[in-house]
């Protein structure tokens, strides 16, 4: 199993796009600011077939410094969370 770099994934966008490697960066980073947007604005964004990205709400909770066993503070945070589609949950078991 290999890493897949972002060099390496421009260049297999670039070639299944039949664009330049420079148009593959501008539209990924395009996608990837939008997600980014429209999930801080509360914005679930789908793709039928592949999947969705929603922001997922972490709650205020104590927690313990593993070293000292001092409780502290965990303030709420939001995470990014990807949920799969079934036709991709499909393609990758099947």
């Amino acid at each position: 199993m290999a890493n897949l770099t972002k060099a390496d994934l421009l260049a297999e966008v670039s070639t299944k796009a039949a664009v330049s490697k420079g148009d593959a960066e501008k539209i990924i980073e395009a996608l990837f600011e939008l997600v980014t947007h429209r999930a801080k604005d509360g914005d679930k964004v789908s793709w039928p077939g592949f999947g969705s990205f929603s922001v997922s709400k972490r709650a205020a909770r104590t927690g313990r410094n593993p070293r000292t066993g001092e409780e502290i503070a965990i303030p709420e945070s939001s995470a990014m969370k990807f949920t799969a589609a079934k036709a991709l949950k499909d393609n990758l078991n099947g």
